[in-house]
């Protein structure tokens, strides 16, 4: 019995999610015409809402988690801003951090669809809960689709329990993937005349939850690995991984015609946003060697009938090469029709989505900057995202800049007169300077902002007496407001840009002719990516591991699958579920200790030992010494990429005293049989992580 939900101050609901079961307790089916659901919540959760509220209001400071009578109901708030978060679990499925976890999680999420907006209270309610009803429906099932899809993931894919993104480990493909991804997909749309004014800055392929290629144009600017993360996300709710029976065999119906594959619910809002500039250059990534899994038995299908190389000839001879005489025509013609009876075909492109991501740019550190997703799925499985920005990303940059400082100027305004008087502000001429060009620009297409702004500098640039600090403090609010209505207008409530059909599709039908022979190996693959045999022989008594480079937000892990149609090793009965048991409660413990100041931890549960590790080491691979780690509140950021980047701050700490070398962190979580004896341990997960790290040292982004 779940439920998460999203209120105001003033106990107005602008977002829910909740189980059937909990909205049974809600309603029971007996109970005949009662209340609106939404009232019914309003009503259950107003008494808390508003307590909460007023503990802010008079303490500062009000409750995080609590538990009702004989814990059968786990209550975790936290306000982000004027909104309150609050997850509810009350059939013991969840704990604590797991609450919090989605809480900061879907906050991650809010942001990611409303960008800046989310800095001002009554914009982000309009975002949130629209007037109109059928829209107010397409927002929440949106984020409901989203919630769900994460919370899948979380339960089943070992990437989004440690949260790191997992590679698709084949160099040789995934070298020629990025070739092909610069010169006919991003180099041939960025010079073309259709794409309107957008340009394409990533490019990247996904095999389920796995990424197999990332290419990034010269200009673009950088993705971080939580954002990439929040991506996989996305194109996993728009097209959910099914099983391998389903996407490797055709699926017909009674005519004999092939299923297309529908779209998710999310699919039907259509969103797009705008961006940037780039040039062509590849981000230089991907080259894991599979040397560490030799002894690996992959399916590998049957070339297409008129091919006779799938190497590196045959993707070096470049898109333009496939129609040059009769014979080459009669071999394109032939995969095309092979296309249309390989299994099912998704829809040739979902909708552009508006996706707001963090960016460094030449200009300095943006956080969620504009773009357009762009999910254009090859099969069931696999897919090509595109993510463009367009011409008015140098708006949003400014706008960031403008409400960074006035965020700066209201900071030291609510110190009172410690901070001086404001006018002496070091920072406040070249604010001044900078909104004044701003609004020129706009040449009084927004007039209340313009009007705002006057007001604002008649108060704090009168040559009498300056208004008191309440006055300013509400004089910077309005202002703040009006800059996030500009943003709000630019980028949310306009159509804005997105590829052409025409682009899109050519660079769909493309990526499918080059990946046609490899896309029975690559489902395969993605299925048992790494496997234990190849550790076994070198590592006796491991039974799992979890290798992940914080640095660049990578991990590494045997498959571990447990579900009904498809396993791993440990095939799919009660021990791969046991053992999965063990890796996820594994994962949950390191955490809690890592939030006490732990970085490595030894236990013997049951028949197993249990250890992880996390460590710091220089470029070169050499180990740097042992640092206390800061101690962390119970209410603070879950401990993870997507909740709020841990792991970047934790960095950042380290490396104040180790200024003149780049610092690298990582982490490995192993089990073992419990026979080996704790010493053997501790020097295996040394060996192992020496082992993995020649792989993983090459960033990925």
């Amino acid at each position: 019995m779940r439920c998460v939900l999203i209120a105001s101050t003033a106990a107005e609901l602008l977002f829910y999610w909740a189980d059937a079961a909990f909205l049974r307790r809600l309603r029971p089916p007996h109970a005949g015409q009662g209340p609106a659901l939404e009232d019914s919540l309003n009503t259950l959760f107003a008494p808390l809402i508003i307590s909460c509220t007023a503990l802010l209001e008079k303490l500062a400071d009000t409750y995080t988690c609590f538990a009702t009578e004989h814990g059968r109901h786990l209550h975790v708030l936290h306000t982000f801003g004027d909104c309150l978060y609050i997850a509810v679990n009350g059939d013991g499925t969840e704990s604590e951090d797991d609450l919090r976890r989605t809480l900061f999680v879907l906050r991650r999420l809010v942001e990611a669809h409303c960008g800046l907006v989310t800095l001002d209270s009554h914009l982000v309610r309009k975002e949130l809960r629209p007037a109109d009803s059928e829209q107010r429906e397409r927002v929440w099932s949106l984020l409901r689709g989203l919630l769900e899809t994460y919370s899948r993931l979380r339960e089943e894919d070992q990437s989004f329990a440690v949260e790191a993104v997992e590679r698709l480990i084949h160099p040789q493909l995934c070298e020629q993937c990025i070739e092909f991804l610069e010169r006919q997909v991003v180099q041939y749309i960025n010079a073309s005349p259709e794409r309107g004014g957008d340009e394409v800055g990533h490019a990247f392929l996904l095999v389920h939850t796995k990424l197999l290629a990332f290419y990034s144009s010269r200009n673009a600017s950088s993705i971080r690995p939580a954002d990439l993360l929040i991506l996989i996300l996305l194109v996993q709710d728009l097209y959910p991984s099914q099983s391998a029976e389903e996407e490797l065999g055709p699926q017909k119906p009674a005519g004999g015609e092939v299923l297309p594959q529908g779209p998710k619910r999310s699919e039907s809002i259509p969103v797009s946003g705008p961006g940037s500039h780039g040039a062509a250059e590849k981000d230089s990534d991907d080259q894991d060697t599979d040397d560490l899994s030799a002894p690996e038995v992959y399916y590998t299908p049957e070339p297409s009938p008129g091919r006779h190389s799938t190497g590196s000839e045959s993707w070096s001879e470049g898109a333009e090469m496939l129609g040059t005489g009769e014979a080459d025509a009669a071999d394109v013609q032939m995969a095309e029709d092979l296309l249309q009876t390989l299994g099912p075909l998704v829809p040739e492109a979902s909708n552009p989505r508006r996706i707001f991501l963090d960016a460094n740019l030449r200009e300095g550190y943006c956080p969620l900057l504009p773009h357009t997703m762009h999910c254009l799925p090859l099969w069931p499985g696999i897919s090509l995202v595109l993510l463009t920005k367009g011409p008015t990303t140098q708006v949003a940059v400014t706008l960031y800049q403008l409400l960074d400082g006035f965020l700066v100027l209201e900071r030291k305004l609510e110190e009172g007169p410690e901070a001086g008087a404001p006018r002496s502000y070091p920072f406040l001429a070249e604010l001044r300077q900078r909104m004044d060009k701003f609004v020129k620009k706009l040449s009084g297409q927004d007039i209340q902002l313009q009007n705002t702004w006057v007001d604002f500098k008649n108060k704090i640039f009168s040559r009498c007496e300056p208004g008191s600090s309440l006055e300013l403090l509400q004089a910077v609010a309005n202002v703040k407001r009006q800059l996030c209505s500009v943003y709000r207008q630019l980028f949310l409530a306009s159509a804005g840009h997105s590829l052409s059909q025409g682009l899109r599709d050519r660079a769909q039908k493309l990526m499918r002719e080059k990946l046609l022979d490899w896309r029975d190996f690559l489902l395969v693959k993605s299925r048992r990516n790494i496997t234990m045999v190849s550790y076994l022989e070198d590592f006796p008594g491991l039974v799992h591991f979890i290798y992940v480079d914080r640095t660049a937000g990578q991990m590494m892990a045997p498959s571990l699958s447990v579900t009904e149609k498809s396993s791993s090793e440990l095939g799919k009965g009660p021990l791969a579920a046991f053992i999965k048991r063990k890796v996820w409660s594994l994962i949950a413990l390191a955490r809690r200790y890592l939030q006490k100041g732990y970085t490595t931890l030894m236990l013997q549960d049951g028949d197993y030992c249990c250890s992880y590790f996390l460590w710091f080491e220089n470029e070169l691979g050499y180990k740097l010494e042992v640092m206390e780690v800061p101690v962390l509140s119970d209410d603070s950021a879950p401990i993870g990429m997507l909740a709020g980047d841990y792991y970047r701050k934790l960095l950042r700490y380290y490396s104040k005293n180790h200024q003149a070398e780049v610092v690298k962190c990582y982490e490995l979580l192993t089990v073992h049989l419990g026979i080996i004896p704790s010493e053997l341990v501790v020097q295996q997960a040394c060996d192992l992580a020496r082992r993995l790290w020649e792989p993983s040292r090459i960033p990925l982004l």
